[in-house]
C-alpha cells in the first residue's frame, strides 16, 4: 500500500518537476552509482566494496535570482553495497551482495556560474527523502569447505510515516523503508546537454527498528555520474 503511494506520487512528482520548470528548464538524466554503506561511528565507507548500480530521473532547474537556482528532482536509483571476507577458494569464504532500489526526491539550491554563452558550472546542496520498492539480496560463501548460496528480494518494513508510530513490521534482516540525508552536486549545463557529480550522505540508519541518531554506522553513501539532456 505504502509502495503504491509512491508509485502515485513518482508520477506526481514528474509531472509537477516538469511543469515547474517551464518557468526554467527539466531535464531527462541517467547514469551510475558507485553505493556503499557506513560501517562505523564515524560514518566511514570501505573503498573495496563499491556497488556498482544506476539511477534514472528528472531534473527541474528554476532560477529565483540572477545566479541561483532550485533544483528539485525525481529519480528511480539504486543504492547498496558489497561484503566479502575472504576468497573464493578458501575453506571459509562469505559475500553478501545487497542492492535495495528507491524512488528519490532531492531538492537542491544551487549557485549557477556562466562559463561561456552556450555552458554553465553549477555547485549546489540539499536535502533527499526516499522510500525503498524494490531490490535482491545475495548471499554465497563456504563455511569448513560447505558451500552455501541464496538469493531473495529486499523485505521492508511497514512503517508510515504519517502515523507517528514506532516503525511497524521490524524484524532481523529487514531494512528500513525511508531514507533521507543530504545531498552535494556539482555540474555543467551545456547547450542542451547535462553532466554532473553527486554524493548523497544518508542520515537514516539501514536496519529496521533502530535509532539513527546514536551514529553513522550502516546508512547509504552514493556517489553518482549524471549525464542528461533538456526536455
Amino acid at each position: 500500500m505504502i509502495a503504491k503511494r509512491f508509485v502515485y506520487l513518482f508520477i506526481f512528482s514528474s509531472i509537477s518537476v516538469t511543469s515547474f520548470a517551464q518557468k526554467g528548464s527539466a531535464w531527462l538524466k541517467g547514469g551510475v552509482n558507485l553505493a556503499n554503506v557506513s560501517y562505523n561511528s564515524d560514518g566511514e565507507v570501505d573503498d573495496a566494496n563499491l556497488l556498482a548500480s544506476f539511477h534514472v530521473g528528472i531534473m527541474g532547474d528554476i532560477s529565483f535570482a540572477k545566479i541561483l537556482a532550485i533544483q528539485p528532482g525525481i529519480q528511480f536509483t539504486g543504492k547498496g553495497s558489497k561484503i566479502q571476507r575472504g576468497n573464493s577458494g578458501d575453506l571459509n569464504y562469505f559475500k553478501a551482495t545487497v542492492n535495495p532500489y528507491y524512488i528519490e526526491i532531492p531538492v537542491n539550491v544551487a549557485l549557477k556560474l556562466p562559463v561561456s554563452k552556450e555552458s554553465t558550472f553549477f555547485v549546489g546542496a540539499g536535502p533527499y527523502a526516499a522510500i525503498g520498492v524494490g531490490g535482491k539480496r545475495k548471499i554465497e560463501g563456504r563455511t569448513l569447505g560447505v558451500s552455501y548460496s541464496s538469493k531473495d528480494k529486499i523485505e521492508f518494513s511497514n512503517d508510515d510515516p504519517s502515523t507517528f508510530n514506532d516503525e511497524e513490521g521490524t524484524g532481523l534482516g529487514v531494512m528500513k523503508r525511508f531514507d533521507y540525508g543530504i545531498n552535494a552536486t556539482a555540474g555543467f549545463l551545456i547547450r542542451d546537454g547535462m553532466i554532473a557529480l553527486n554524493y548523497g550522505y544518508g542520515l537514516a540508519k539501514l536496519q529496521s527498528g533502530t535509532n539513527s541518531s546514536e551514529d553513522n554506522n550502516n546508512k547509504h553513501r552514493v556517489l553518482s555520474l549524471s549525464v542528461g539532456f533538456k526536455l
